[in-house]
């Protein structure tokens, strides 16, 4: 399976230029932990990624530094140069990536670049359970019929 029918494709999104506050309530307004920084694009779709930061970023790097929040701005924190995962890359190499790189989520990309959206462990669990629950069902399938062959 290719990682661009797994992948979430409503990513939540901010430049390098934004306050950090505005990044952190932007998490708290969505429910997010994890912002793609991407590169505006003139055309309305996401740019290319530049970075990420994660709400475990703001407290390391923040919060447990005494840092002033209100003094600083998305591309002070961020992640640069984030790993990647081309859409048409299958599950398997992503789960690779993730493992090497020891993330949750990767930015997904598109043929130029520009961020189509994010794979995360959580997505790979569901497709995985999913599929479990087809195996589960052939088995019980298969033991239903051939009680009824049986009979």
């Amino acid at each position: 399976m290719k990682v661009g029918k797994v992948c979430k494709h409503q990513v939540i999104t901010v430049t390098p230029r934004v306050d950090l506050i505005a990044a952190a309530e932007l998490m708290r307004e969505k429910h997010v932990g994890f912002l793609v920084v991407a590169e505006s694009d003139t055309t309305g779709l996401y740019g290319r990624p530049v970075g990420v930061l994660t709400d475990r970023d703001i407290v390391v790097s923040v919060v447990a530094n005494g840092a002033d929040p209100k003094q600083l701005t998305v591309a002070d924190i961020m992640n640069q140069g984030p790993a990647v995962v081309d859409e048409t890359e299958s599950l398997d190499q992503a789960l690779q990536t993730l493992r090497r790189m020891g993330v949750r989520r990767l930015p997904v990309v598109g043929p130029r670049g520009t961020l189509t959206g994010v794979l995360s462990l959580d997505d790979v669990i569901d497709v995985l359970a999913r599929e479990i629950g087809e195996v589960s069902g052939a088995v019980q399938n298969e033991q239903r019929i051939e009680g009824v062959l049986r009979s």
